[in-house]
């Protein structure tokens, strides 16, 4: 991931490809849909305890967009593990549209994850003799919905990420930022409340990783939820707001000031040559 090209830095880029102000971190009214409250984990490994979480407490409301960051080592994929229920906490609570799911078994968690969470990583995860249309329906298959209905949200998520088209392709057809868009298609195919996405831009040259956020800035205006996982600065603040975690803790938790419009950026951003 370190080869990546870097985004261009938004303070190089033109004025007018940047928001004029700061969007509120919260809007008004909104419902909170992920509480956490002073939650701790611990690893053994061995004979030695690691404290990977340390009382972490923190509240999103609906509709936000979330970016958080730190070096590795600091809880952040401890953290996204336990906001996507692949993971529980040692001690403390998180409660997802105001159920507890901090006890539940693995077979509740598995359920709660296909219902309420969809998930972009960033080595896009498709299976390779699976049509992109294929790839999407895959999380309705754990559902009890009928073929049709499968097949029609399927097609319904490829075409909020510009693929109607591609609908058909095999991934080896596609370059790395369509699979990543159908990745991210597969995500809302359940109609999820949140969208947890890990590095989905790691793999990707500069202008591709901004049309990625560009599609999850226009899911996030349309009220979904997002949190976003990375490394890079320049994709933090495509959020509205950036959490940094150091030593298992949350350090600064601060609202984007003057946050990026993707499609404004991509029209600064020369177009790549194949």
């Amino acid at each position: 991931m370190d080869s990546t090209p870097a985004v261009k830095p938004i303070d190089a880029m033109p004025i007018e490809a940047r928001a004029i102000e700061a969007t509120p971190t919260e809007p008004s009214g909104a419902k909170c849909v992920i509480q956490i409250d002073d939650v701790h984990k611990y690893y053994e490994l061995g004979e030695t305890r690691v404290h990977a979480l340390r009382g972490v407490s923190l509240e999103i409301g609906r509709g936000e967009f979330v970016a958080i960051m730190g070096a590795s080592g600091s809880g952040k994929s401890t953290f996204m593990n336990i906001l996507g229920c692949l993971d529980k906490p040692s001690s403390g609570h998180y409660l997802l549209e105001g159920t507890d799911v901090s006890q539940h078994d693995k077979k509740a968690l598995a359920l709660i994850r296909n219902q309420k969470i969809g998930f972009v990583f960033q080595g896009f995860n498709l299976l390779a003799r699976t049509t992109a249309l294929e790839n999407t329906e895959l999380p309705t298959l754990y559902t009890k919905i009928d073929n049709s209905e499968r097949r029609r949200r399927a097609s319904e998520a490829l075409a909020m990420v510009g693929l109607a088209d591609r609908a058909h392709h095999f991934p080896s057809q596609m370059s790395g930022g369509q699979q990543q868009r159908v990745a991210v298609a597969r995500a809302l195919v359940n109609r999820p409340s949140i969208l947890l996405a890990d590095e989905p831009t790691g793999n990707l040259d500069s202008r591709t990783s901004v049309e990625i956020m560009e599609i999850l800035q226009n899911l996030n205006d349309k009220g979904l939820t997002v949190v976003l996982v990375t490394h890079e600065l320049d994709i933090a603040q495509f959020a509205r707001r950036v959490l940094i975690f150091r030593d298992g803790k949350i350090r600064k938790d601060d609202p984007v000031a003057s946050r990026p419009i993707a499609s404004e950026v991509l029209k600064t951003l020369p177009t790549l040559e194949d």
